[in-house]
């Protein structure tokens, strides 16, 4: 494998730590700066629509740009961003310089795929991509815990003066071993957004946004769920979150083998039903620790084990434009992530518990699994319609 696609997998990780790292330490931050829990998880709904919406964007208005520049600009304002959020003196203040990293984020996790299957051969691109998306999912799950011993050591401030410190790491192997590279084709935003014009695509990203949504309901206030339901101190808070986020890692690996023994299709409708099915019993599992650790790494596995055969199912359903199409299923998952914290901040806010979530969040979840029959429905009806044109020639 290209030692090149390595450091951009290695810079991918230090990026992805700051979206979700809040999510275990939203009770302490938002205890410092006066504002409730909430509000606080706001933090991270405006950072999801923030990076859904930049990276298409960013990318076409830098079309331009030679790559390696725009790599290494977008990593100074993405330390910027996060000293300014180390110093934040207000909340107003550290959502300010949350969205700058937002627009640095996204823009840097979009060149790093993009790079990545420029720099490697055909044969091996897709098992290349494979590595960034990797680094990116693993630090997604397991930033969370590592924000929480962090906090616990030093004061949540730390978590971010350490992803400064990390950025300015990766933008030194860059710097250093990323060779210029001059702009490829990328489509307008006419174009890019016409793609979409494909119903069962549609409703395939759709599928993505309430699969995440109804998981991010619950997910993004995981800590007060754990504080109020089983009491857990900080140590044991962790402890959950390290074990959940190794069960997601390997659920990818998990959604792909699936797809792979009985296809993307049926492995779609079963990983979303379960999925659901896994967030209503959660709270029903909080009488016993072992029991509800279980019940836990298993929706914590089946939270990235959709990824590999919606994907797959996506580039199957519309081979031209499916790297198009790739990218705004990345940008469903953000609106996914940012659609769920904000669900979980109105349930708290109106119910002031956090015991309710999982049932909503499996009610958001079952829409998930609607949208995906109505995609894999237009799409078996396309099939038949083909193959009937077919017999009657």
């Amino acid at each position: 494998m290209n030692f090149r696609v390595f450091i951009i997998a290695i810079s991918t990780i230090t990026v992805g730590l700051v979206e979700l790292i809040v999510g275990g330490i939203l009770p302490i931050i938002a205890d410092d700066l006066n504002v409730s829990i909430g509000t606080a998880g706001q933090l991270i709904t405006v950072y999801a629509l923030v990076f859904a919406i930049a990276g298409p964007v960013l990318l076409s208005l830098t079309a331009k740009v030679e790559r390696k520049k725009l790599y290494l600009i977008s990593m100074t304002v993405f330390f910027i961003g996060n000293i300014l959020t180390y110093f934040s003196p207000t909340f107003t203040f550290l959502m300010i310089a949350r969205i700058i990293t937002a627009l640095s984020a996204a823009l840097l996790i979009v060149l790093s795929l993009t790079i990545t299957a420029r720099i490697v051969e055909a044969p091996h691109r897709a098992k290349a991509l494979g590595y960034i998306f990797m680094g990116l999912s693993s630090s997604l799950v397991l930033g969370v815990p590592v924000g929480i011993l962090l906090t616990n050591a030093f004061g949540w401030r730390s978590v971010f003066l350490g992803i400064a410190v990390l950025s300015i790491g990766a933008f030194i192997l860059i710097s250093i071993f990323l060779e210029k590279m001059e702009t490829g084709d990328v489509l307008p935003l006419s174009a890019q957004i016409k793609a979409l014009g494909n119903k069962k695509i549609v409703f395939a990203h759709l599928a993505m946004v309430f699969m995440l949504a109804g998981h991010y309901t619950v997910y993004a206030y995981f800590t007060p769920f754990l504080e109020t339901n089983l009491h857990l101190n900080q140590y044991w808070i962790s402890i959950c979150y390290f074990l959940f986020g190794l069960a997601a890692v390997g659920g990818g690996a998990f959604g792909g083998n699936l797809a792979n023994w009985i296809g993307s299709k049926k492995s779609i409708l079963i990983i979303i039903g379960a999925f659901a099915i896994s967030l209503f019993a959660l709270p029903y599992s909080t009488f016993s620790f072992p029991f509800f650790l279980v019940v836990m790494m298993v929706w914590g596995a089946l939270s990235w084990a959709l990824a590999p055969p919606l994907q797959d199912y996506i580039i199957q359903a519309d081979p031209i434009t499916s790297d198009i199409n790739q990218s705004f299923n990345n940008s469903a998952i953000q609106v996914g992530i940012a659609v769920g914290s904000g669900i979980g901040g109105i349930v708290y806010g109106y119910t002031d518990s956090v015991t309710s979530m999982p049932t909503v969040g499996s009610g958001v979840v079952i829409i998930a699994f609607l949208c995906a029959a109505v995609s894999l429905s237009i799409a078996t009806g396309k099939v038949r319609n083909l193959r009937e044109a077919k017999a009657d020639c």
